[in-house]
């Protein structure tokens, strides 16, 4: 059985140690731990790893952010896996840093990355896992503050919210997102 997982960001030095590409961030450290490396294919930087007899196919689409939904459309036909078995990663300034939360649906909630995706395959019907970048801007500083580097603060403590993000994206696969649900929400 296939799964897509989707990490979404921003191709590009420039955005590479940016709170908006927490997306490649996570799918890096799965990739990293599990000894396998993106190569560059169409819309995006595959991935594939295995595990418990399913085949999870990572992407990180190098259409931008507002055109990510390209990219995972692609893929999702490419690959034959059906929208109930994708999950995105993405930043939510709605959070505090590190908290996340799992929805199997839902509005896109002012990302532009997900409002594309929702727009090219037509629903909200898809798992999202929102990692929390905080709110530390002024009114209307939103764009500099994601598209900013992280702090020292919080860059040390990423690779240990990392290993929960891993643990929440490897339990979907395995136990469903019911349970990955119940168990990791607000971790």
């Amino acid at each position: 059985m296939k799964y897509l997982i989707v990490g979404l960001g921003n191709p590009g030095v420039d955005y590479a140690e940016t709170r908006h590409n927490i997306g490649f961030k996570t799918l890096d450290a799965l990739a990293g731990a599990s000894n396998v490396v993106f190569t560059p294919s169409r819309y995006a930087d595959v991935a594939e790893i295995k595990h418990k007899g399913r085949t999870l196919i990572l992407i990180k689409p190098q259409t931008f952010m507002n055109l990510s939904g390209k990219a995972v459309n692609y893929w999702l036909q490419q690959e034959k896996i059906p929208a109930e078995r994708m999950m995105v990663i993405t930043d939510d300034i709605a959070l505090p840093f590190g908290k996340i939360r799992i929805r199997a649906k839902g509005s896109h909630g002012g990302h532009n990355g997900l409002r594309h995706i929702q727009e090219v395959l037509g629903t909200p019907n898809y798992a999202r896992l929102r990692f929390g970048v905080g709110n530390d801007f002024h009114p209307g500083d939103q764009v500099k503050y994601v598209l900013a580097p992280w702090g020292n603060e919080e860059a040390s403590a990423l690779e240990e919210r990392f290993k929960v993000v891993n643990e929440a994206m490897l339990s979907f696969v395995s136990i469903g997102l019911e349970r990955t649900m119940n168990f990791y929400n607000n971790k």
